[in-house]
């Protein structure tokens, strides 16, 4: 299991896939990943219909998939729902991969600041009425929150995929680098920052910032950025 095209990392993608269509037809990969901010208009499934049989899809959530209602129906009730790693471990071509969408918000947890509630139901016990009726809103719900972090980093994992940027990353968060280092993790993929580049955390952590609808394999090779 060495070959390293087998799995393709995808940048935000804003609605527009083809470098990673193209990319998957031409490598036959095993598995594309994608970190978030699809930004549909339509169900996710309609964008990838080239490759969906050629590959498996898996996904993140990132902050502009909670946008709007539409686009978070066409992401999290899409045919490919099954296949989110949000706060999961699934192996993936061999290596098991963690997922951790969404984004640190200052309202609910905003490291290195303490968080600000136990969990979603210590917030919703403290809001009004009509909020614990509704649930959490769409912005809420693109929150990194503490309790699930813990949980995840309880788990083990070769690679871990987010959409926020570990600590390296001008506007990064350590409280990455801690969650890779509880797992094991050996490599971090991330978009979000639109940023491509290699870095190295302690304990060999390698990171690989992927930049909006770029792709790239598990040695960090970037393949060609194509528009549709």
């Amino acid at each position: 299991m060495s070959r390293n095209n087998r799995i393709l990392f995808a940048g935000d993608p804003h609605g527009d896939f083809q470098s990673l269509i193209d990319a998957a037809i031409e490598n036959r990969p095993d598995a594309v990943v994608l970190l978030g901010d699809c930004d549909l208009e339509r169900p996710l499934e309609q964008y990838l219909q080239k490759i969906i049989g050629l590959t498996r899809i898996w996904w993140i959530p990132g902050n502009h998939d909670f946008d709007f209602p539409r686009r978070y129906h066409y992401l999290f009730n899409s045919e490919l729902a099954e296949y989110g790693l949000h706060l999961k471990v699934r192996e993936i071509a061999g290596l098991r991969i963690a997922g951790l969408g969404g984004i640190f918000l200052g309202r609910i947890w905003y490291p290195p600041q303490k968080p600000r509630w136990k969990n979603k139901a210590h917030y919703l016990a403290s809001q009004p009425g009509h909020i614990k009726k509704n649930g959490l809103s769409l912005k809420l719900k693109s929150a990194i929150w503490h309790d699930e972090v813990e949980s995840l980093k309880r788990l083990k994992a070769d690679i871990l995929v987010t959409h926020e940027a570990p600590g390296c990353h001008e506007y990064g968060f350590s409280a990455i680098d801690d969650i890779a280092k509880a797992m094991g993790v050996k490599k971090i993929f991330h978009g979000h920052q639109h940023d491509s580049y290699y870095a190295k955390l302690p304990y060999d952590i390698e990171v690989f910032g992927v930049a909006d609808r770029s792709v790239v394999d598990l040695s960090g090779k970037f393949y060609p950025v194509k528009t549709d």
